[in-house]
């Protein structure tokens, strides 16, 4: 059965997630049923260890656009035999419930960042999916019916012209209940955790794999995870500068011009771990913040980043780094914004989690420590 692993970690997350989630369907509402072909992404990338990392990431002049290679993870299985039926935990919004597993062969995995899709993909089971989410872009299926609509809401007709038999859904694409219409249709739905981090994203393989009836696997797939997470650590060790004076100092900024929406990413939103990851200082961490907050003039001047990380759409809401700098005039006041070092990744990648990870990771570091080499 699934169980949650950190309980009061948990507790934290879902309100991160729920926060977060609402603000990237916001964002993600005129995007159309392509968008996800719009992805920043690269499948062949040198690596680490043959670029030349600039002398001081905290005085670089100019924006970058973080190059996403990979996916560098490939499956842990091909066509592995199941055991079902299987009972699991699905945490709905209404409370957990148990739910029986006994067919999974007309399956819909929907997350906002496409990860749950890419998670049954490395269990050797893509072959299985008859529809997909806007965000998910599994080689060899890109012709799965698109099942969201007007970005990232559900098409309710479209998923039961499907005839799906299970749906494994992280709770990000909605509205709930478009879900609980589907459940009361006679569909199988299970909601499991959100991956917004490493340690989540564990969580997540395990519930993914149990639902699937191939829970072996989800230890192999994280080993391997965690191995390519702290073998990238080492790669991007090596770039930083030895001087821990010249670390440069990061914030993540959520926004929407189009909506006048700017929020500051803290601990639980997932940017922190990847901050940590990147051996930056994350600006939010340093005053506590916890979360996802409005952000003020205030606030972003006394944390003065050396670098603002932003979402690639969120960038160009706001007519590019001179649109952003105008809409907030405080940006110019940091060093982030006297050098222009606005770093920006594609929406649905940063906060992946899953077997992204540790292609997010490079391809940030490049953008933060070898832009010269993008």
């Amino acid at each position: 059965m699934l169980r949650t692993h950190a309980p009061r970690r948990r507790i934290a997350l879902v309100a991160s997630v729920v926060t977060l989630a609402a603000m990237l369907l916001t964002g993600c509402q005129t995007a159309g049923p392509d968008a996800s072909a719009n992805a920043t992404t690269q499948a062949d990338l040198p690596p680490l260890s043959t670029l030349t990392p600039i002398a001081d990431p905290t005085s670089w002049e100019g924006p970058s656009t973080a190059v996403i290679g990979g996916p560098s993870i490939g499956a842990v299985a091909d066509k592995p035999k199941q055991q079902l039926p299987v009972t699991v935990t699905s945490h709905d919004v209404t409370g957990d419930r148990e739910v029986q597993v006994t067919d999974t062969s007309r399956l819909l995995a929907l997350s906002i960042t496409g990860t749950i899709a890419e998670l049954v993909d490395s269990f050797g089971l893509a072959d299985n999916l008859v529809g997909r989410d806007i965000s998910t872009q599994i080689a060899g299926h890109e012709d799965l019916p698109v099942i969201t609509k007007e970005g990232h809401s559900i098409d309710a007709e479209g998923v039961l012209a499907l005839s799906p038999t299970l749906i494994i859904t992280d709770g990000s694409i909605g509205p709930t209940d478009v879900v609980l219409q589907l459940r009361d249709a006679g569909i199988q739905v299970v909601t499991v955790s959100r991956a917004v981090d490493p340690e989540s994203t564990y969580e997540l393989t395990r519930e993914v794999a149990t639902a699937l009836g191939v829970a072996p696997l989800a230890d192999t797939l994280n080993e391997q995870l965690k191995q390519a997470i702290a073998t990238k650590e080492a790669e991007i060790a090596k770039l930083m500068p030895s001087d821990a004076a010249l670390r440069p100092r990061v914030a993540f900024l959520y926004v929407r011009g189009s909506a006048g929406v700017y929020y500051l990413f803290g601990e639980g939103s997932g940017i922190d771990s990847t901050i940590k990851s990147l051996g930056a200082i994350d600006v939010a961490e340093e005053i506590g913040w916890v979360g996802e907050k409005p952000l003020t003039d205030e606030a972003l001047v006394s944390l003065n980043p050396d670098i603002i990380l932003v979402m690639t759409k969120g960038l160009e809401s706001t007519g590019g780094v001179d649109g952003l700098i105008e809409a907030q005039p405080s940006i110019a006041l940091t060093n982030a914004g006297k050098h222009r070092r606005i770093i920006d990744v594609e929406d649905t990648l940063i906060f992946a989690g899953g077997t992204r990870i540790p292609d997010v990771l490079d391809g940030l570091a490049r953008a933060v420590y070898a832009p010269n080499s993008l």
